[in-house]
């Protein structure tokens, strides 16, 4: 979301539904990378159910990610990066979901409304972490 007072940022994580209501937010240190902490989003999600799949930009394409989703019984949609020297995984079928990618901004969007969470005026992610999940609340009321 932006720079800190004491650091250099701060990364959200969402995962939403297909009408672009969240599921699951988690924040992390900006350093590392997507990859990582797409575990940590899921355990954080608010439902018990795992999502069948998850649709994710050009930084998710990684066979290790996509195996241990796999073992989950989640199928991972990204494309691939152009720099793969692996053989491709996914052909063009599945990426027609790819354009569905556009909801998960829009949580990011709605969730920017709200100036609190752009400014970040709190120092502890604890804190940070709850007024996201209080803007998540904002949006879910507001869909009902």
């Amino acid at each position: 979301m932006g720079k800190t007072k004491r650091g250099k940022g701060t990364k959200l994580m969402a995962l939403a539904d297909s009408s672009g209501l969240p599921l699951a937010v988690c924040t992390a240190s900006a350093s590392p990378h997507e990859v990582t902490l797409v575990g940590a989003t899921l355990e954080a999600s608010f439902l018990d159910e795992r999502p069948e799949r998850l649709i994710g930009d050009r930084a998710y394409d990684s066979d290790p990610l996509d195996e241990a989703l796999a073992e989950e019984g989640i199928e991972m949609i990204a494309p691939h990066r152009n720099n793969r020297r692996k053989p491709k995984t996914q052909d063009g079928r599945k990426l027609r979901r790819y354009k569905r990618r556009w909801k998960i901004e829009r949580l990011f969007a709605w969730l920017s409304n709200f100036r609190r969470l752009v400014v970040r005026y709190e120092r502890r992610a604890e804190n940070y972490l709850g007024l996201v999940k209080l803007g998540c609340v904002v949006i879910l009321l507001r869909y009902l």
